[in-house]
């Protein structure tokens, strides 16, 4: 199976590189701020499977350059798709628990209505309903909190912050599942396979690390496994403000995933624990 992947050097694609062959595709490769190279590179390669890990991901940037993100999280997308319903290759695209609200405490299905709160969830919901009007075979991956030993994430951040101070305070009020990219990387790979065989297993999946669980206990977590000291102090997200709004409720139901593909939730513990090896904290 030839896997042409887009997003070279983001967490998910590194670690697809890592997990299978694959032939990934860098901005110097197809450049998505040009929707059509989508496109173009797909038709020009003819994979078995395309899998979409590129994203416009600065969420409060995106606050400011509306129409970039949305060339790179819509238009980018809806032509990579056009091509595989061409070609009838398979499409994994990779997606995001901010098409949601964020309200309540009971974990997001599928199926509930998208009400994204900012630019950033807007245009990937959007570039989920462009995937759709397409008719390809595909699977959308909604996932959220991603880190890995790659790019900028949450653990690096906090590994960073532990050599600088002994006390931090990290909003409380938020609550979701990391997700290692490893496991997300896995996931897309199985789902792939399962497309390969069965094109008629399209659909819109979640996926995310288990337990569900604040930023901050995220944060005590990563110290706890380091040994670090550090005081860590929860705060309402009111006293911590954005460019944009973030959901306070991430928390995604993951068993359609289970129950079509095998696929379970990964302990984002031990994901961490082997995060923290990779980059040298354990």
């Amino acid at each position: 199976m030839s896997i042409l992947v887009f997003g070279k050097n983001g967490q998910v694609a590194t670690e697809l590189g890592k997990a299978a062959r694959v032939k990934a595709l860098g901005r110097e490769d197809a450049d998505l701020s040009n929707p059509e190279s989508g496109y173009a590179a797909i038709m020009k390669n003819k994979p078995s499977v395309v899998i979409n890990a590129a994203a416009y991901t600065a969420v409060d940037k995106a606050e400011h350059e509306p129409e970039l993100a949305g060339l790179i999280n819509t238009q980018a997308p809806a032509h990579m798709a056009k091509a595989c319903a061409e070609l009838d290759t398979p499409l994994v695209h990779i997606s995001t628990d901010y098409v949601f609200d964020g309200t309540g405490e009971t974990p997001w299905r599928v199926g509930d209505l998208i009400a994204p709160l900012g630019v950033y969830g807007a245009t990937k919901a959007a570039g989920e309903v462009a995937i759709r009007e397409t008719g390809c075979s595909h699977v959308i991956l909604r996932t959220s909190w991603v880190f890995s030993p790659h790019g900028g994430n949450f653990v690096k951040t906090m590994l960073r912050l532990a050599t600088e101070r002994s006390d931090l305070r990290i909003v409380d009020d938020q609550i979701g599942g990391p997700t290692d990219a490893a496991s997300i990387a896995r996931a897309c790979l199985d789902v792939a396979e399962a497309l390969k065989s069965d094109q008629a297993a399209s659909g819109t999946y979640h996926f995310s690390g288990a337990p569900d669980v604040s930023w901050a206990d995220f944060a005590r977590e990563i110290f706890r496994q380091i040994g670090k000291d550090v005081e860590v102090e929860g705060i309402p997200t009111s006293e911590f403000p954005t460019d944009a709004t973030r959901p306070t409720n991430s928390r995604l139901d993951c068993s359609a995933i289970q129950t079509d593909f095998g696929i379970k939730r990964p302990d984002w513990r031990v994901s961490l624990q082997t995060t923290l090896q990779e980059l040298g904290a354990l």
